[in-house]
């Protein structure tokens, strides 16, 4: 008979983040989709269309972090909504093409509310990665 490896809860406050930052990800993306036309010095080429599929890949990161989880492989799972987080950041490139003056107040909650809530998620799953560890060397001590 062999034995079933049953994966062990997910992380509650990993689980928040995520969604936190899901959230957070899909408001940014939409407003940029939507309002594409009013984000000051965005490349032309640059379409609704093409906002929200990255925005799919972006997700697509979070949802392998999760599969990945669910399949037992939690450290790699972790690493992956870890990632998934940090992709947040790169709505700050934003102020690399105008100044946050430049941007409206919602251009600009958005902009941080993802990047804030990404950072959070990714210092949790790394966090959790951390606590992890230590408390399996401690278990084999």
């Amino acid at each position: 008979m062999s034995a079933v490896s049953i994966p062990s809860p997910f992380p509650r406050p990993v689980l928040f983040l995520v969604v936190v930052y899901f959230v957070a990800s899909l408001v940014h993306f939409a407003h940029n989709a939507e309002y594409i036309a009013l984000y000051p010095n965005m490349p032309v080429w640059l379409g609704r269309a093409d906002v929200y599929l990255a925005w799919l890949a972006v997700s697509a990161v979070g949802i392998a972090g999760g599969l990945m989880w669910a399949r037992g492989w939690q450290v790699a799972g972790l690493l992956l909504l870890g990632l998934y987080g940090f992709l947040g950041l790169d709505g700050l490139a934003h102020y690399t093409l105008a100044l946050c003056s430049e941007h409206s107040l919602i251009m600009n909650l958005t902009i941080w509310f993802e990047a804030l809530a990404g950072i959070a998620l990714a210092g949790a799953a790394c966090r959790h990665i951390v606590l992890t560890r230590v408390a399996k060397k401690r278990s084999y001590a």
